[in-house]
């Protein structure tokens, strides 16, 4: 017994680590001159993923971190190595040097951000739709990841035009009517999150006995990284981070102002009620899954 709270002392420190070292990232975010941009995006990155896999280790154990990390990688990251040969799904773009290493032309920090945010959204939906005590069957096998591919994309929305048109992280060939960003990355962003959600759900149906039940305090530290991320998209408004304007691909220019105020209101307007919902509906302790 004594040993068993000591790995929950630890977990519980290591997951509260994970919160404040993205909260840090988000704030590192705001000088890009003294502070490496290549550790500003892995402070964004790695302790999502981290986080999501000692949470998801928590909940659905090691095997079933294990499927949930290989539909998140497997699926995002052939779907990006596809498009960037095709254009399916996202549309036609290309990496620059700005998001680090890459494998097969696809930065290894852009996967592993489908694991961190990937898991938060997934939990924010799963609480949304108040299925802490309801086994994953019949239509909550759709429903949950129609939600969470939503609740993911909410996240994409607010800040690709930032990395994409701003940042210049990734350049889209042809630009795109949302400041740069073709509306085709929208749809290729929850075509790919629908999938893999959609291949984890089928696993948990075939697994009912897998998940463990948790406390209100555990499930809201999820919550609490994906309502970091809404908020801190709130601080790009720092005076002199970006210049007044921005010219895509094509040389279409557009306003910084008018950029950093779409990504604020996607995060006060879809983000924040995905969170605030999410925390509202996680109340009380889990009790034995109910038909």
């Amino acid at each position: 017994m004594a040993g068993n709270e000591a790995v929950a002392r630890w977990q519980a420190v290591l997951l509260w680590t994970m919160v404040a070292l993205y909260m840090g990232g988000r704030v590192c975010q705001q000088y890009p001159g003294p502070v490496p941009v290549l550790v500003i995006v892995a402070l964004q990155v790695v302790p999502p993923a981290v986080f999501a896999w000692v949470h998801g280790g928590i909940v659905y154990g090691v095997r079933g971190m294990v499927v949930f990390t290989a539909f998140c990688m497997g699926v995002g990251g052939l779907s990006e190595s596809l498009s960037l040969r095709t254009g399916f799904p996202f549309g036609h773009y290309f990496f620059t040097s700005l998001m680090g290493p890459k494998f097969l032309q696809v930065p290894v920090l852009l996967v592993l951000a489908y694991v961190g945010i990937g898991y938060c959204s997934w939990v924010v939906a799963f609480l949304i739709l108040g299925y802490r005590d309801k086994p994953l069957v019949g239509w909550r096998v759709v429903a949950l990841p129609l939600l969470a591919s939503a609740v993911m994309v909410a996240w994409d929305v607010s800040m690709d035009s930032i990395w994409a048109t701003l940042d210049r992280a990734w350049i889209w060939r042809d630009g795109g009517i949302y400041f740069g960003v073709p509306v085709s990355n929208f749809i290729g962003w929850y075509l790919t999150a629908f999938l893999f959600y959609l291949g984890f759900a089928v696993y948990l149906r075939a697994n009912s006995d897998l998940m463990k039940p948790v406390s209100l305090r555990f499930w809201r530290l999820a919550i609490l990284i994906y309502g970091i991320c809404a908020l801190g998209n709130l601080l790009v408004f720092r005076k002199g981070l970006f210049p007044a304007s921005a010219a895509d691909a094509t040389g279409r220019v557009w306003a910084t102002t008018d950029i950093l105020i779409a990504s604020v209101l996607v995060s006060l307007l879809a983000m924040t009620p995905f969170a605030v919902v999410a925390w509202m509906r996680s109340g009380g302790v889990q009790e034995p899954l109910q038909k």
